[in-house]
C-alpha cells in the first residue's frame, strides 16, 4: 500500500487566496445562530415527538424491550443471572467489612440498587451492587463519626442506637446524600465531569484504593482486632497497630486465608486461559465459600479455635429508614467524590461493554439511573452502590444480554436473604478477606502502567504517580482531589507552554514541516515560519511573544525604540553624531511608547553613522501558522495586536494563515483591524501566503530558477485565475 501511494501524485491548479479573496469568490451559507433565549424556549417546549423521546431516555428499559428475543436471548440471561447473582451474594458480604458494618447489610447493597437500575439505566451488562473502593470510602466516613474506641460524635439520631444501628444510619444516609447529588448532576446534565476524571487518574486512584483495601483486610486475614482509623496516615497508623500484634494472629485464620487465596488464584487462571472453552467460567470464590462453611459449622471453627465469623444473619427486610439530616452536614465533603468515583467507574464499565456490543449509552441518565439507585437503596439500609469490572465480566461473559440478567441476580440476593441466609452464619470472615484480596489482582496489576508512562508521556506518569501516592498517604478524598489538581495543572502548563516552532519548506512539495526535523528543506532568505501550536489566551500571551522574538532573533518594540531614539537625537542635534543610547535607561526601552507620530522611514539595514547603534532586522516577511491556534481570549487578542502593530512598525510584513473562522469572525466584532493591522493579512494557507511573498519580494531568492523551483510546487499560481482543476495520475 505504501508503495502504491509513492506512485500517486496529485496536480491542482487554482488561484492564489488571501482570506478576502477567497470570501469574494465563494461566499457563504448565512446561518441564524440561535441565541440563549432560542434555546431556552427550545428546552421548554413540549410535542408529541419530544414527549416521546423523553419517555425513550428516562425510561431505557422501553427501548431495548421493544427488541427483546425471548428465544434467543432469555435462556442466557437466566444462565447469567444466576452466576452473577452467586458471586454478588459473596462479594456483598465481603465488601461490606471494607464499610465497617454488619455483613449482611451487603445483601441489601446488592439486591435494592439494581431494581431502579433495571427501569432507568442505559447499560445491558454492568452488574450494580457494591463497588469496595466506595466501600472502603465509606468505611473511613463511619469510623470517623462512630470509631472503634472513643466516643461517636454528637448527633441527635444516634440516641437509643447500638453502635451497629449508629454505623448503618451513617452509611445509609450518606448513601442518600451521593444520590441526590447524582441525581441533581443527571438533571442538570452535567455527566461530562468525568471526562475530567482521566484514565491515568482513575488507574492511580483505584490502585491506591487496592492498597488501602489490602491493608484493611489483614486484620481479618491474621485473625486480629484492630480499631478501624481514617483520616491523613490512617493507612501508616493501621500498619504499625497490626506490626505490634502480629505475634498475636491466629493460624487457623492464616491457613484457611493462604488455601483460599491460592486455589481462587489458580482456578481463576484457569478460568482466563481456557475461557473460551469453558461454556461459563467456573464460580471458585462460591464453591470455597461453601465449601469451608460447611467445614467451619462441621468442626465449631468459633468455638475450637477463636475465628471470628460471620455470625447472625437476620432473615428478611427491615423497614424503610429516613437520612439523617446532621449526618448530611458531617459527610458533605465526602459525598461529592464519592458520587464521582462511582459514577466514573459505572460508566467507563459500561462504556466498555457497549462498544463491544454496539449500543449506546447516556452519561447523564447513568447519573440519574444510579442516584435514584442509591437514594431507594439508602431508604433500606443499603449503601452506595456502582459496580466492579470482575462482577459485571461475570454477567457478560455468562451470556447476559439485557438487565434482565441483572434482575435474576437481585432475585438470587432475595433468596439468599429470605431463606438460606442462616446456612453463612457459621463462614469465616476470613474468607471474606481472603476473596476481597485476590480480587485486588487487577487494580494492583496497574503498577506496571507506571514504565510504560515514563517511556511514552511523563506528565501523565505524574499524575498517576501523584494521585496514587497521595489517596495512599492522604486519603483517598483527599488523594483525589489532589490528583484532580495535579491533572489540571499539567493541562494548564501543556497549553501554556506549548511546543513552539519556526517552519521550512519540504523541498518539492508545498508541505511545511518543523525545519529542526528534514534536511532537505528550503527556507526562502528573509521570510520567517513560526508555529502557534496551542490557543493563544492570558496565559501564554507573554510566552508565545517571548518565543517568537527568540525566533526573529530580535525584540520589536526594542528595535523601534533605539529608531526612534535615534531620530530624536539626530533632529535636535542639528546632525551631530553622538551614541544616542549612551546615557539612556535600559529599562526604559522595553517600555512601550505613544505610536501617534510615526518616525520617517529610512534604510536601517544600510551602512549607519559609525556612533550610532540599531539592531538590523534581517527579515523582511513574517508568517503566523495559525492551524491549531482554537481560540483566542481577549488579552490573548489584545497582546497579538500589540505585537503585530511593532512588527509593522519596524517594516516587517505580517502574514496569518489558516486562522478558524471563528476566530476571524471574534477579530472582526472586537474591532481588532485598523490601518496597520488589515485583514488582507490572513490567507487561506501557508503556502498562498509563501507565494504571496515571492511574488512581492522575488529577490527573496538568490536566483531566479530557483524562485520558479519555490513557486511552482504542486500548487501553481501564477495569476491565473482558472477554474480548480485536480486529477490522480498513476506514474
Amino acid at each position: 500500500e505504501t508503495e502504491d501511494l509513492e506512485l500517486l501524485q496529485y496536480v491542482v491548479a487554482r488561484p492564489l487566496y488571501s482570506e478576502d479573496s477567497f470570501n469574494e469568490e465563494h461566499k457563504k451559507v448565512y446561518r441564524h445562530h440561535k441565541t440563549a433565549l432560542d434555546h431556552v424556549k427550545q428546552y421548554f417546549r413540549c410535542d408529541a415527538k419530544r414527549a416521546k423521546n423523553a419517555a425513550l431516555s428516562l425510561l431505557p428499559i422501553i427501548g431495548w424491550m421493544k427488541i427483546y428475543r425471548i428465544k434467543e436471548w432469555l435462556l442466557s440471561d437466566i444462565v447469567s443471572g444466576v452466576s452473577t447473582g452467586l458471586v454478588a451474594v459473596l462479594q456483598g458480604l465481603a465488601y461490606c467489612l471494607l464499610a465497617s458494618l454488619p455483613p449482611w447489610y451487603g445483601l441489601f447493597a446488592a439486591f435494592f440498587p439494581i431494581i431502579p437500575y433495571f427501569f432507568l439505566g442505559t447499560s445491558r451488562h454492568i452488574s450494580v451492587g457494591p463497588f469496595p473502593v466506595l466501600c472502603l470510602m465509606i468505611g473511613s466516613v463511619v469510623t470517623r463519626l462512630i470509631p472503634d474506641e472513643g466516643p461517636a460524635a454528637n448527633i441527635t439520631g444516634f440516641s437509643g442506637l447500638t453502635v451497629d444501628e449508629q454505623r448503618v444510619l451513617v452509611a445509609s444516609s450518606l448513601t442518600f446524600l451521593v444520590g441526590i447529588m447524582q441525581l441533581a448532576m443527571g438533571i442538570l446534565q452535567v455527566g461530562f465531569v468525568v471526562m475530567y476524571l482521566s484514565d491515568t487518574l482513575v488507574s492511580g486512584f483505584t490502585t491506591a484504593a487496592a492498597i488501602h483495601i489490602l491493608v484493611s483486610q489483614l486484620k481479618f486475614v491474621l485473625g486480629l482486632q484492630v480499631p478501624g482509623i481514617s483520616g491523613p496516615l490512617s493507612i501508616i497508623y493501621t500498619l504499625e497497630i497490626i506490626f505490634k500484634k502480629i505475634t498475636s494472629s491466629n493460624v487457623c485464620d492464616i491457613v484457611i486465608s493462604l488455601v483460599i487465596m491460592v486455589t481462587v488464584f489458580l482456578v481463576k487462571e484457569l478460568n482466563d486461559r481456557y475461557k473460551s472453552k469453558l461454556p461459563v467460567p467456573i464460580p471458585i470464590e462460591v464453591i470455597m465459600t461453601v465449601i469451608t462453611c460447611g467445614v467451619s459449622y462441621a468442626f465449631d471453627f468459633r468455638t475450637r479455635y477463636g475465628i471470628d465469623v460471620v455470625g447472625k444473619i437476620p432473615l428478611g427486610y427491615e423497614p424503610p429508614v429516613a437520612p439523617n439530616l446532621q449526618v448530611f452536614q458531617h459527610t458533605a465533603m465526602e459525598a461529592f467524590p464519592m458520587a464521582i468515583v462511582g459514577f466514573a467507574v459505572a460508566f467507563s464499565v459500561a462504556k466498555v461493554y457497549s462498544i463491544k456490543h454496539d449500543y449506546t449509552i447516556d452519561g447523564n441518565q447513568e447519573l440519574i439511573a444510579f442516584g435514584v439507585s442509591n437514594i431507594f437503596g439508602a431508604s433500606f439500609k443499603a449503601f452506595a452502590a456502582s459496580t466492579t469490572p470482575s462482577r459485571s465480566a461475570v454477567q457478560e461473559s455468562t451470556g447476559g444480554k439485557t438487565q434482565i440478567a441483572g434482575l435474576l441476580s437481585a432475585v438470587i440476593v432475595m433468596i439468599v436473604t429470605l431463606a438460606i441466609g442462616y446456612l453463612l452464619e457459621p463462614l469465616p470472615k476470613s474468607v471474606l478477606g481472603a476473596v476481597v484480596i485476590i480480587n485486588l489482582k487487577g487494580m494492583l496489576m496497574q503498577f506496571n502502567e507506571i514504565p510504560y508512562l515514563w517511556r511514552r508521556d511523563r506528565p501523565d506518569c505524574v499524575v498517576w504517580m501523584v494521585t496514587c501516592g497521595a489517596a495512599i498517604l492522604l486519603g483517598l478524598d483527599l488523594g483525589l482531589a489532589v490528583g484532580l489538581g495535579v491533572e489540571l495543572i499539567c493541562v494548564v502548563l501543556r497549553v501554556q507552554f506549548p511546543r513552539c516552532s519556526v517552519l521550512a519548506n519540504i523541498e518539492g512539495t508545498e508541505i511545511y514541516k518543523d525545519r529542526k526535523d528534514y534536511i532537505s528543506i528550503n527556507e526562502p532568505e528573509g521570510v520567517k515560519i513560526f508555529r502557534i501550536p496551542s490557543p493563544i489566551f492570558f496565559a501564554n500571551m507573554d510566552f508565545f511573544r517571548n518565543k517568537l522574538v527568540e525566533a526573529l532573533g530580535f525584540n520589536p518594540l526594542r528595535v523601534l525604540k533605539k529608531r526612534n531614539k535615534a531620530l530624536r537625537f539626530l533632529n535636535t542635534t542639528n546632525g551631530s553624531l553622538v551614541d544616542p543610547l549612551e546615557d539612556s535607561d535600559n529599562e526604559e526601552l522595553d517600555k512601550p511608547i505613544d505610536f501617534k507620530d510615526l518616525p520617517i522611514r529610512i534604510d536601517w539595514n544600510a551602512e549607519l553613522p559609525a556612533n550610532m547603534v540599531v539592531p538590523r532586522v534581517d527579515i523582511h516577511s513574517l508568517v503566523l501558522d495559525f492551524a491549531a491556534v482554537s481560540f483566542l481570549d481577549i488579552s490573548g487578542l489584545k497582546g497579538l495586536k500589540t505585537l503585530l502593530k511593532e512588527l509593522v512598525r519596524v517594516e516587517v510584513e505580517v502574514y496569518i494563515v489558516a486562522c478558524d473562522p471563528y476566530i476571524l469572525e471574534k477579530l472582526h466584532k472586537c474591532c481588532f483591524f485598523d490601518e496597520e493591522v488589515q485583514p488582507s493579512m490572513f490567507f487561506l494557507t501557508l503556502h498562498d501566503a509563501m507565494l504571496h511573498i515571492l511574488e512581492k519580494h522575488p529577490e527573496t531568492t538568490e536566483r531566479k530558477a530557483d524562485r520558479d523551483k519555490v513557486k511552482n510546487l504542486l500548487i501553481r499560481s501564477h495569476h491565473e485565475w482558472q477554474p480548480f482543476s485536480s486529477c490522480l495520475t498513476l506514474n
